[in-house]
């Protein structure tokens, strides 16, 4: 390790001590780090049609230098998943950007939208990808670790918005060629903040909610809630709900080219005029602009998930995890970002 690049380790993790020890919050940590964001985007994508969008949303935030994408990890085990995540990331000129999946995961159905990465018109592929199938793919959890090892201590912000699979077993990981840290030690020393689509809290114990991406994978569910060690910030099921994407957004923003990729998903998945909710690029917003009073949080605690996938939250002065509030006066200018944000054209250059 050069002296240069062991500095720069050793000022982030002394940055980051000194900013937990003080009391700061999550969202006042990850404002606080200098340059872009280095983000990983951790997605069931082609379940539903979020996924894309929020892709979409933090191609555009890149473009503004807020967030550099350092890896996308699919936990949906469809092979055309891997391939349309390399089709979005080609569109935005950014098809370089790491991309693993999971082995013996989840959800196998065919999506209803991945199948656009074999659209072709008069003999061409309608959108240039490299990736033929997730079989082509490296593994998560060999992604996620080499992601992490090349950015410096207490740096890296991930997004979850699918099941806790590849996390969990990023936990489990022991060292390897790649660091000789384990999961645990590397999440420890890399990750300031976990921002998470899962859970829902805006219900009663005599109402518990099932939230999709909790109960498909309960057991992974649990084990991240329990063993992950950094700050979690939690995006329920409610959030989304309440701000729907303007499904004149897609008819309208996306028209700068014939065919784009996320507009016929978005049709695709469900003719419109629908207004889907906006469930993954809630996470996204909040994991990249947490300052910026998009949302409130919860007092700190901890969540927890039961055998049957409920999760509950319990209040704790120094607890690891907080779940976004949305006040009425905040969706208006939620949903209006998102919407600008996710149709958004490519940059010409990237940072």
């Amino acid at each position: 390790m050069s002296k240069l690049l062991w500095q720069s380790n050793r000022l982030g993790r002394l940055w980051l001590v000194v900013a937990l020890i003080v009391g700061a919050s999550p969202a006042t940590i990850a404002a606080a780090a200098p340059g872009p964001v280095p983000l990983i985007f951790d997605t069931d994508i082609g379940n539903d049609v979020d996924d894309a969008l929020a892709l979409g949303l933090i191609h555009a935030l890149m473009s503004r230098k807020e967030c550099k994408l350092i890896a996308v990890t699919v936990t949906k085990d469809e092979a055309l998943s891997a391939p349309f995540v390399d089709v979005v990331n080609t569109f935005y000129g950014r098809g370089d950007v790491p991309i693993g999946v999971v082995r013996k995961g989840m959800t196998p159905e065919a999506s209803k939208y991945t199948g656009l990465v074999n659209e072709r018109d008069d003999g061409k592929v309608r959108y240039p990808h490299r990736l033929q199938s997730g079989a082509d793919a490296l593994d998560a959890v060999k992604v996620l670790r080499e992601a992490l090892t090349k950015e410096r201590d207490g740096s890296v912000v991930i997004v979850q918005v699918g099941f806790s699979t590849n996390l969990a077993r990023l936990l489990e990981s022991p060292g390897d060629e790649v660091s000789p840290l384990t999961g645990v030690a590397l999440v420890r020393a890399k990750v300031r903040l976990l921002s998470v689509m899962g859970g829902a809290f805006a219900t009663t114990e005599d109402k518990p909610a099932l939230e999709y991406n909790i109960v498909k994978d309960i057991h992974s569910a649990q084990a991240l809630v329990k063993g992950w060690p950094t700050p979690i910030v939690f995006s329920g099921f409610e959030i989304g709900v309440a701000v729907p994407f303007p499904h004149e957004c897609i008819e309208r923003n996306f028209g700068y080219v014939k065919h784009h990729p996320l507009a016929e998903a978005y049709r695709l998945y469900e003719p419109p005029p629908h207004d889907r909710p906006t469930w993954d690029l809630t996470s996204v917003l909040y994991a990249v602009r947490p300052a910026d009073g998009y949302f409130d949080l919860s007092p700190p605690g901890r969540v927890a998930v039961s055998d049957k996938g409920v999760t509950s939250f319990t209040a704790e002065p120094n607890g690891p995890h907080r779940y976004l509030i949305l006040q009425s006066d905040q969706k208006i200018r939620v949903r209006e970002a998102l919407a600008e944000l996710a149709s958004e054209p490519p940059c010409t250059s990237t940072p």
